[in-house]
């Protein structure tokens, strides 16, 4: 393997060594024989072996066995320091321009065991159900197709209407009164005509109109209007394909998104059971029911419709490469606009007797 060095600056302060590569923390190490440092002055020429180092060091007085540099790596790589440099891109020109800034953003996570250029493979090797193209919706479609999703299938069942303008900006004047999900398969099409997309005009009323959209997604994304239990649907639809769920929506003062990981989280069923029964309508039980469908309300803003989308597709893109775990399984995340957008994690609580969590694929 050919080895890179990430961008970073060290100094030697003593029998230590002060490396900087992300601006909010510096790593100091033990470095009495500057041992490291030289490493790092190696790697900083340009890629290299391990094999191509310990001869280089060896040559300027650093007495090093090709095993003591892949120690050396290995402990620069645990630090986030250093890449495969043969997997920094994905090997063809046009791909590589299309992906320039995944493939930068991906960087940060990258190491010599996972590459920068894997992340996004994994990304346009995925398909995702996204359920409604309204107000977050739209947005999450667009960040979706940014990051290369392979494969959408888009389910609605909405006209365009001038009242979506100022939150839904998949749609433009021109469109309205034809079918959102059309509409907007044809926004993806134009925009990458690499990723294959699926436009599903239809209302889900029940489990049963799920059936046929899951047997080969890899994640379901964004939830359902209209009835109270939809998104309990939902919750049983993922969990019967065995594949994660993340969704998002908005009272009045609250962005809010969660996701369930089958057979490692609670779901959105095991929240309801902690909750008093129909016949105990205490004041928390009553106001959870109401907002429990996490509906879009028509009062949400286009700087907020976009907060929305953005946050279920990074949770989405957390699942798809594991660049990192997902931080909003099990849990309701809830971004108060009245208290400077502070995210706040509320878990569901796990409920060992779930009927829905008895249906995960193990």
């Amino acid at each position: 393997m050919t080895v890179m060095l990430k961008e970073c600056a060290w100094e030697s302060l003593g029998d230590e060594l002060v490396v900087v590569h992300d601006p909010r923390e510096a790593y100091t190490l033990a470095d009495p024989d500057g041992r490291i440092a030289a490493l790092l002055d190696e790697l900083a020429r340009g890629p290299a072996t391990a094999e191509a180092l310990s001869e280089a060091l060896t040559a300027r007085g650093v007495a090093v066995t090709v095993e003591d540099v892949r120690d050396g790596l290995a402990g620069l790589d645990s630090l986030g320091l250093v890449e495969d440099a043969g997997e920094r891109l994905l090997g063809d020109p046009e791909a590589d321009e299309r992906h320039f800034s995944n493939l930068t953003f991906f960087g940060v996570f990258a190491r010599l065991g996972r590459s920068r250029a894997e992340f996004v493979r994994r990304l346009r090797d995925s398909h995702v159900l996204v359920l409604g193209a309204g107000g977050g919706g739209s947005s999450l479609v667009q960040c979706l197709a940014g990051l290369g999703v392979g494969a959408l299938t888009l389910v609605d069942r909405d006209d365009i209407a001038p009242r979506n303008f100022a939150r839904q900006f998949l749609y433009r004047h021109a469109d309205i009164g034809r079918s959102k999900v059309e509409r907007a398969a044809e926004w993806v099409r134009e925009y990458d005509p690499g990723i294959e997309v699926r436009a599903v005009d239809r209302w889900i009323s029940g489990p049963d109109d799920l059936k046929d959209l899951t047997g080969d997604v890899h994640l379901i994304a964004g939830g359902l209007d209209g009835e109270m239990d939809a998104n309990l649907w939902v919750n049983e639809a993922a969990l019967r394909a065995g594949v994660p769920w993340v969704a998002g929506g908005m009272t009045r003062t609250q962005l809010i998104y969660f996701s369930v990981d089958p057979g490692q989280s609670a779901c959105l069923r095991c929240d309801e059971s902690d909750l008093p029964g129909p016949d105990e309508p205490t004041t928390t039980a009553v106001a959870h029911r109401i907002t429990r469908g996490l509906r879009l309300a028509n009062g949400l803003t286009g700087p907020m419709a976009m907060q929305v989308g953005s946050l279920v597709a990074y949770e989405a893109m957390r699942y798809l490469t594991g660049v990192e775990p997902p931080r909003a399984a099990g849990f309701r995340v809830v971004v108060d606009l009245l208290n400077g957008l502070v995210p706040v994690w509320q878990p569901f609580p796990r409920d060992p007797a779930c009927p829905a969590c008895a249906l995960a694929r193990q």
